[in-house]
């Protein structure tokens, strides 16, 4: 997905900058194209030997921008080669500057002179932060579709103070960055509550064992982090899964069990526009349970188990005709036909049926591949690619399904 791709990357100055080493570092490690500005502030804190060495690229600072060698402007040739351009950590004093429309050196120039996307990551204290004139420049910067945000978080910042203002972890921004590459910066989500499920239900024999399965919940989350990115409200709804740190604004809501996760998917479901559910959510469970672990020399040598509730196809029969569910069907073998049958029997508007016996493709890992399905007979082969991008894609496909579908079902 990086590759050969064109990435600027602003660097402000704030102690926040080294950790724009390591995204640096990344998004060559991925094959792309990294060229970065370093502002006079930001060289105090890391140089541009570091910056080099890791982008492959020598660094471009104010001295270039007012020499006289280049045949255009230098913020010109910047702002038109990238295709997203990132500042981090994006400070008090460089907000201001975009948000009035206001340039002084090679940064600000270039940030007017760009057509593509750009992403700023501001980092500050949380004082700084929290002052009236910041917060009003913030919500400037945030009315401009030219501009995308990311962060900032909330912990422990580097004047030992805990609060908000630290910026957003790499791994958040390079997710924004796939995104911003993917839709051009399009939010196209944006007033939609989208409601998803994620991760693997457990169904609990004792404190210490359980009834469950190999779902990790990447796949609900790649959809979640896209959502947001689309400008969606995004509800997750996830059974016990390993988080991360690039959530952003997502509601989680953590779940253990089916009913757990019923309960949870009913009391969103009403608000939400779209509902999409990846959760492998059980099919049966103990039909006893212990709140004690039971000793090893008597556990039963037979299992009754009773089944659980069916969470997809009761938010089938209460689904409005504004709303639009879609499920995932996860098979071996023939993945088609049995997907179309869950489509029909649960009221369905679209299904992504993937192969969980294809290699990177099933439970546990960084990349997918499936047929997309709707009830009007729509169908879209997606190729093995990484999670995230599929999660893209099958967002582009619900919002062209038939508006008649949702009232066909």
């Amino acid at each position: 997905m990086l590759h050969q791709r064109r990435i600027l990357i602003g660097i402000g100055g704030g102690i926040a900058a080294y950790k724009v080493c390591e995204l640096i570092s990344t998004l060559s490690k991925a094959e792309a194209q990294v060229w970065v500005i370093l502002t006079q502030a930001a060289q105090e804190f890391i140089t541009p030997l570091t910056v080099a060495t890791l982008s492959r690229q020598k660094p471009y600072t104010d001295e270039d921008f007012w020499e006289v060698t280049h045949s255009r402007p230098l913020h010109i040739e910047l702002g038109e080669w990238a295709e997203v351009f990132v500042i981090a950590p994006l400070t008090a004093n460089t907000l201001g500057k975009l948000a009035h429309g206001l340039s002084d050196n090679l940064l600000s120039n270039t940030a007017l002179a760009s057509s593509c996307p750009v992403l700023v990551a501001p980092a500050m204290n949380t004082q700084m932060w929290d002052k009236l004139a910041v917060q009003r420049n913030w919500r400037q910067l945030q009315q401009d579709p030219h501009y995308h945000s990311v962060g900032p978080g909330a912990g422990l910042l580097a004047c030992d103070r805990v609060g908000a203002g630290r910026m957003a972890e790499p791994d958040e921004i390079f997710l924004a960055i796939q995104s911003l590459l993917h839709t051009g910066g399009k939010r196209d989500l944006s007033g939609k509550h989208i409601l998803i499920s994620a991760g693997g239900t457990r169904e609990h024999l004792d404190p210490v064992r359980f009834l469950g399965n190999p779902s990790t919940g990447k796949m609900g989350l790649a959809l979640a982090q896209a959502a947001a990115h689309r400008g969606a409200a995004v509800t997750l709804v996830h059974a016990p899964m390993e988080m991360g740190k690039a959530l952003g604004e997502i509601r989680a809501i953590p779940v253990v069990s089916a009913a757990e996760m019923q309960q949870a998917m009913l009391e969103h479901f009403p608000d939400a526009d779209w509902a999409i559910t990846t959760a492998a959510v059980a099919d049966v469970k103990p039909a006893h349970s212990s709140s004690e672990k039971i000793p090893k020399r008597s556990l039963p040598t037979a299992l009754p188990l009773e089944p659980v509730p069916d969470i997809l196809a009761e938010l089938g029969q209460r689904k409005q005709p504004q709303q639009r569910l879609i499920g995932f069907a996860a098979q071996t073998g023939e993945i088609v036909a049995p997907a179309l049958e869950k489509l029909r029997q649960k009221k369905l508007d679209a299904i992504a049926a993937n192969p969980i016996d294809q290699a990177e493709a099933g439970f546990g890992s960084d990349t997918n591949q499936a047929v997309f399905l709707d009830a009007q007979g729509q169908r879209q082969q997606i190729e093995p690619c990484s999670k995230f991008v599929l999660a893209h894609r099958l967002l582009e496909f619900v919002q062209r399904i038939p508006l008649l579908s949702l009232s066909e079902n």
